[in-house]
């Protein structure tokens, strides 16, 4: 056992890692393009963009340039009373990229207090518009990150049962699958009836952490449709569907009708560094504005707008702006439907999703489909030793890979979760 393994054993708390029956972290020493490599040499191609963030491929040559460039002229500076240049530069870069409705842009530091502002924002627009509305409408499955806020409108008694008292309620609809599209909307309308309702969240098209399930558009956009009868506020949770994951800039590129707040983080920075962005219109921030101080949106974060972060975020967008990056986005895409198609009727597989560079692959098990399925640690287990980093999600085999994987490489992977999934028959 390496020295850092030996320290790593002794003082480090691994995050969702059960640590008395988990196995030994990968040491790992050097990332580069689709790729980890611990200190044994063994490679690893990283399948699920290590926790969904890196979209352009590790130490990109760009990304680095571009951080190094910054590290040397601004490291960070209070973003209360002061700016500079990267934050500017980026908060212009991405209300232009959005829907034009959207103006104001508030800097945090990752997914979780991206949810957590905008659950603030919908609450405080109400109460100093003097009309408080306590409630929020959002999606059974839903994960939108792990402070208590977002814990609140996530899926209960999944990760966070032990903290479920401290929540604060928050009404739920069914997933919306297919035979559940109509009876999710009259729910909705009849819950948005009753005027109490601040906002609804979602994660448009695909929640993530529930296993890759996949919604329609058409259903989405007549949700927002109800919201707005009603003056429901809308946010988007785009943590995980932006940067090009469903193969376009953001989920709600997809939308005709779009929401009032959208929260980013994970792909913004091309998951080098933490940054997270809540996205709002000018009618929710000019509700904030008032001769009274108390009015004010009284929240921050002690690296709020740091100047590499935004600098790297710059740069990964210099990095979109280029044709090459869509390209890969629409080929990974591709090379995904025709594995879907491949595998769609395989007597091991209940059902195969994608969208953009998503697919997800759910087996059948014993025990139902499940985050906590015994299978993940087989599956999880039997991909490293073939050298593919994939973190399965229960049940559910899931590929999110970097923009920078090459055919060959989707290649190996597909023909490896094919071969774990024989094995299975053993």
């Amino acid at each position: 056992m390496s020295s850092v393994l030996e320290k790593d054993k002794q003082h480090v708390w691994h995050p969702f890692t059960q640590m008395k029956t988990a196995g030994e972290p990968l040491d790992i020493v050097k990332a580069k393009g689709s790729y980890l490599y611990d200190r044994e040499g063994k490679s690893y191609l990283d399948c699920n963009s290590s926790w969904w963030v890196n979209v352009h491929g590790h130490c990109h040559a760009h990304m680095t340039k571009k951080i190094t460039e910054q590290i040397k002229q601004i490291d960070h500076i209070i973003f209360a009373g002061a700016t500079h240049e990267q934050a500017v530069k980026l908060a212009d870069r991405v209300v232009k990229l959005l829907p034009d409705h959207f103006q104001k842009v508030f800097f945090s530091d990752n997914g979780s207090t991206a949810v957590e502002v905008a659950i603030k924002m919908v609450f405080q627009y109400w109460y100093n518009l003097n009309q408080p509305k306590k409630r929020i409408l959002a999606l059974e499955g839903a994960y939108h990150g792990d402070t208590f806020g977002a814990m609140s409108v996530g899926q209960r008694d999944y990760f966070n049962k032990p903290f479920e008292p401290f929540f604060f309620d928050v009404d739920y609809l069914d997933f919306p699958s297919k035979e559940k599209e109509e009876s999710t909307l009259l729910r909705a309308e009849e819950l948005f009836k009753t005027n109490e309702f601040a906002a609804v969240i979602v994660e448009p098209l695909v929640q993530g952490s529930a296993g890759m399930y996949m919604y329609s558009a058409s259903w989405l956009n007549e949700l927002v449709k109800i919201a707005r009868k009603y003056n429901v506020k809308v946010i988007f949770d785009e943590v995980m569907t932006a940067w090009g994951r469903t193969g376009t800039y953001f989920a709600m590129d997809h939308c005709d009708e779009k929401p009032d707040i959208v929260c980013l983080s994970k792909g913004l920075t091309g998951g080098v560094i933490p940054l997270g962005l809540t996205v709002a219109t000018d009618e929710i921030y000019n509700a904030f504005l008032s001769d009274e101080k108390a009015k004010a949106l009284l929240h921050g974060h002690s690296f709020t707008g740091n100047a590499i972060a935004c600098a790297a975020a710059n740069a990964s967008l210099d990095l979109f702006e280029i044709g090459y990056t869509w390209k890969r986005v629409a080929r990974i895409g591709k090379k995904h439907l025709t594995f879907q198609k491949e595998i769609a009727n395989h007597k091991a597989i209940k059902d195969v999703r994608v969208l953009g560079t998503i697919i997800a692959i759910e087996l059948y098990t014993e025990e139902g489909s499940s985050y906590f399925a015994s299978i993940r640690d087989k599956a999880y287990n039997f991909f490293l030793e073939k050298g593919l980093l994939i973190r399965p999600l229960g049940n559910i085999i899931f590929l999110n890979p970097p923009y920078s994987f090459k055919d060959e490489e989707l290649d190996v992977v597909y023909g490896t979760i094919l071969e774990f999934i024989e094995s299975l028959k053993a």
